[in-house]
């Protein structure tokens, strides 16, 4: 890394509450902020990854929301976030009582982000920047937000998850409509209408589903 991450997240966002997980408080990036204007030379240059981390998806704000409204789902059991991002879902999950939550996701800025954002809600979380696509799973609930927006992310992504499904483990996915997922393998659990910024998204509010895979 060519700059320091927790010193760039401090001095580049602010504790903000998600709009649709008003519990929650994460360092997010903004409008007033230079981060949301970097362009993906700059932070090629500044040795950044898109920083998917520094934003409240609207997938992500739909699950965890449903965790804190339903915590009979998590509560006392031992739960993976995947692709977790700022780590919103996996501090849900804590909050709703999960007994051990692991947070995954490949950017290792997002490590350093999710460290921040647990000290800042009060709660333990794990974290491993391991591509653990097609690996064996431990825990007992998969929870991932906002992952099918890519055509071959989610080709590798769906096997996987289903296979975990036909193992009993129970997963869920928060999803506001992205290109390829797979609702033929997938049963309603709720639907949320989230704020989120027309910056990011084609609207001001987007229709967020939390889903459960099935198992075969």
């Amino acid at each position: 890394m060519k700059t320091d991450p927790e010193s760039f997240i401090r001095a580049n966002t602010s504790l903000m509450a998600p709009p649709h997980v008003p519990e929650v408080r994460l360092h997010l990036a903004s409008e007033a902020h230079e981060l949301w204007l970097k362009t993906e030379e700059e932070l090629e240059e500044i040795g950044l990854p898109p920083p998917f981390w520094a934003f409240a998806w609207a997938g992500g704000q739909g699950l965890a929301r449903y965790i804190l409204d339903h915590p009979e789902m998590v509560a006392g059991r031992t739960v993976l976030d995947f692709a977790s991002g700022s780590g919103l879902v996996a501090i849900a999950a804590k909050r709703a009582g999960a007994r051990h939550v692991l947070a995954v996701d490949i950017d290792p800025w997002a490590g350093t982000a999710l460290r921040l954002n647990a000290d800042e809600n009060g709660v333990d979380l794990d974290f491993a920047g391991d591509d653990i696509i097609g690996h064996a799973v431990e825990a007992d609930v998969i929870l991932a937000g906002d992952v099918f927006y890519d055509h071959d992310f989610a080709g590798s992504l769906v096997p996987w998850l289903r296979q975990l499904a036909g193992e009993g483990k129970l997963v869920l996915v928060g999803d506001p409509g992205r290109a390829y997922l797979p609702k033929d393998r997938l049963e309603e659990q709720a639907t949320y209408q989230v704020p989120v910024t027309r910056a990011l998204e084609d609207s001001e509010i987007k229709k967020t589903t939390v889903w459960r895979f099935l198992a075969g």
